[in-house]
């Protein structure tokens, strides 16, 4: 197997829930050393489990990590805290700015302890700004980027995703922003730096034209539910097995390509309809026209028959559909990683696939503490009679 592209890069995972550790899990994915420090007793919320178990969810986002134990509340714990700094390439942190002040975890303290080490701090609200000491998980921060008064039906109260977007979404601006930082200091010599990530500004970068719109028009952004005005057909409809189906034929071809698989081709030249800006003046008498067609297929034989014809569509999975689905596995969208606890466990391949150097899950969520006398003898010269100390002491 290659070597992964990360190898030899050190990453010290000091945080919890959710996009911070993430951004350490997708890291580790590609080959860098992950050390995960854990409350003693407890571990960490996405464990799931009282005292320090494991769940399917901390196998897969723990994996390919080290777990140690270090209570950072306490004196000796946050001295053992920026003991372990300098030895790291990487640090990242996710506690609010005035908690990693107390702790001697803020930035200035950091960067003088490992001034070539990338630093990076995912907070709620940023390191900066009136509102940097709130604290904010996934629910809040949509609420703030603006992603949930957007999402939903018009006449309906605003709904949150389904699933921690902002979380993940952030996570993968977390790992960009390290291999960004590590180019530049090892091609450019530019040493270590600070990376400041507000969890809602994933959301808030992925709102489109919203704010430029509101600049020049004073056009506020609403729910729309599954229409988009100025893309028309772009929408999801029920089939004959009550099973919705989401398709999109926004543009003038697709559009063409969409009435010939229908039978009804003089729709494309209907003058109500020839167009983008008149599909979009006459929405609803076309989505009445589509919604009766659908309504005579199932699914999965419209999905297929529209996009044999080349017009956009799937039917809306659920997370059954799609761990029988032969794409997900034939692809490796989906793997099969072997668990001590719980056998044959599926989950999601490390993303995105490179063609040299693909990710790789080498190990799946560790038990809690599991690497403490490796770590602490390893990188702090502790030995067993320090480690029985520190754990009577209850501070790993």
């Amino acid at each position: 197997m290659a070597t992964l592209p990360l190898a030899g890069i050190r990453v010290l995972d000091l945080s919890t829930v959710l996009a911070a550790p993430v951004t350490a899990t997708f890291l580790g994915d590609f080959g860098a050393e992950v050390i995960k420090v854990e409350e003693p007793g407890h571990g960490d919320f996405t464990r799931g489990g009282a005292g320090g178990g494991r769940t399917p969810y901390w196998a897969q986002e723990a994996r390919n990590k080290k777990s140690v134990t270090l209570d950072l509340r306490t004196a000796r714990g946050q001295e053992m805290a920026r003991g372990l700094v300098p030895h790291f390439d990487v640090v990242i942190t996710n506690y609010r700015p005035s908690t990693l002040e107390k702790w001697g975890l803020d930035p200035d303290s950091l960067s003088v302890l490992a001034p070539d080490a990338i630093l990076v701090y995912v907070t709620g609200y940023g390191l900066t700004g009136p509102y940097r000491d709130r604290g904010s998980f996934d629910r809040i921060a949509s609420a703030f980027a603006g992603l949930t008064h957007v999402t939903g039906d018009p006449d309906r109260p605003p709904v949150r995703s389904g699933y921690s977007t902002i979380d993940y979404m952030a996570a993968y601006l977390g790992a960009f922003s390290v291999v960004t930082a590590l180019y530049h200091r090892d091609t450019a010599g530019g040493g270590g730096q600070v990376v400041d990530l507000a969890l809602y500004e994933a959301g808030f970068r992925a709102s489109e034209d919203a704010l430029a719109a509101y600049a020049t028009t004073g056009r506020v952004r609403e729910r729309l539910g599954n229409r988009n005005p100025l893309i028309v057909p772009a929408s999801d409809f029920t089939t004959a097995d009550g099973r919705r189906l989401s398709l999109h034929a926004g543009t003038d071809p697709l559009f063409r390509r969409l009435t010939a698989v229908m039978g009804r081709p003089e729709l494309a030249d209907a003058p109500e309809y020839a167009t983008r800006l008149a599909r979009s003046e006459h929405a609803d008498g076309l989505y009445a026209i589509i919604a009766e067609w659908v309504a005579g297929h199932t699914a999965d034989d419209l999905a297929r028959l529209l996009n044999d014809a080349g017009v956009p569509a799937s039917p809306l999975m659920s997370i059954a559909d799609i761990a029988a689905d032969p794409h997900y596995r034939e692809r490796g969208s989906v793997v099969q990683v072997e668990d001590a606890e719980f056998g044959e466990l599926p989950m999601p391949a490390p993303f995105p696939r490179l063609s040299r150097t693909p990710g790789s899950i080498r190990s799946t969520g560790p038990a809690l503490g599991e690497h403490n006398a490796e770590v602490y003898r390893d990188l702090l010269g502790l030995g067993p009679s320090d480690l029985a100390a520190l754990r009577a002491g209850g501070v790993i």
